[in-house]
């Protein structure tokens, strides 16, 4: 029987749904949380690990002598030191693109809050501050139309694709960054550009990219000052891509006229975070990826990757 330990399934899981895994191997170890300190206790004499967010570092897989296989539960694989796992024959899989339409979603979600204040207007409306036709408290909330505006996509994978289809169909114009662009998209409404051409010509940024060495922290002051003025920053990829001391900053000075944020450099993050408390930004716990349909899609995509791996062809493995 092979030995399979769930770190951290609550935020996959809450609620329960069926899993193939758990279903194949019914003696799965499934934990909803494991505090740092207790993984390695954990894992020790496991042939299988599956994670979410719990940090699988070398100094613990080293301890783990038979550990060969790690199921990421989501696309980024940050949470593993990938090269302990190729030293020590440790087969990682993750599960590329199984929300990008459920993040895009969100990504608007958080754009329209910025812009059509739903959200302002509901509260004032329940606290009976509409008195009259021609209301100062009405009016005091600004409103923007996305229509003829230019949204800058800072990584144009799956998601930013998504998001980038929707904003086109709302009438916005695309500017889009990536590595390898195929120029054969490119159109009257999509067009790639260099990383400053981005950022000096979107009304909208939306960060759409990994983080890695080159993208953790890129948006700093350097970067904002670089934007055009009053722009609206948006951010559903990874929360270390900011400075966030620099995008409160932006956000204190008009630089930056809104942002919409669902993940941040410490998560959870709480209100000693600028930007969770600022007013000028929407924020949201990490839950751009956690609709129930998008989960149930992570879970069976996690279930075939684990059985391709025991079939011995893995799928969705990840590596340097």
């Amino acid at each position: 029987m092979v030995k399979i330990v769930v770190l951290d399934g609550y935020l996959v899981n809450f609620d329960r749904m069926p899993w193939k895994v758990a279903e194949r191997f019914p003696d799965v170890e499934w934990h909803d949380h494991i505090p740092a300190g207790e993984i390695l206790e954990r894992i020790r004499d496991a042939e299988a690990v599956f994670a979410n967010r719990a940090m699988l570092s070398g100094r613990v897989l080293e301890q783990c002598p038979k550990l060969r296989y790690i199921g990421v539960f989501g696309t980024g694989y940050n949470i593993v030191d990938m090269e302990a796992a190729k030293r020590l024959g440790i087969t990682v899989c993750n599960v590329p693109d199984y929300s990008s339409r459920a993040v895009a979603q969100h990504t608007l979600a958080l754009l329209l809050a910025v812009t059509n204040r739903a959200g302002e207007f509901d509260r004032l409306m329940k606290q009976g501050g509409w008195r009259s036709a021609a209301d100062p408290a009405v009016t005091a909330i600004p409103m923007m139309e996305l229509y003829g505006k230019t949204v800058g996509i800072l990584g144009y994978g799956s998601i930013g694709r998504e998001f980038g289809n929707i904003c086109r169909a709302l009438g916005m114009k695309v500017l889009a960054n990536r590595r390898n662009p195929d120029l054969s998209e490119e159109n009257d409404t999509l067009r790639f550009v260099d990383i400053d051409t981005l950022r000096r010509g979107s009304d909208i940024l939306s960060i759409h990219c990994p983080l890695t060495e080159q993208t953790r922290g890129m948006v700093d002051r350097a970067f904002l000052a670089g934007m055009k003025p009053g722009a609206i920053l948006l951010n559903t990829a990874r929360g270390a891509i900011l400075d966030e001391g620099a995008v409160a900053e932006a956000l204190d000075s008009g630089r930056l006229s809104g942002a919409g944020l669902d993940v941040f450099a410490k998560e959870p993050a709480g209100l000693e975070n600028p930007l969770v408390k600022h007013p000028k930004c929407v924020a949201t716990p990490h839950v751009s990826w956690s609709p129930r349909e998008t989960r149930a899609r992570l879970l069976e995509i996690a279930a075939e990757n684990f059985f391709a791996f025991l079939e011995g062809h893995p799928q969705n493995q990840v590596s340097l």
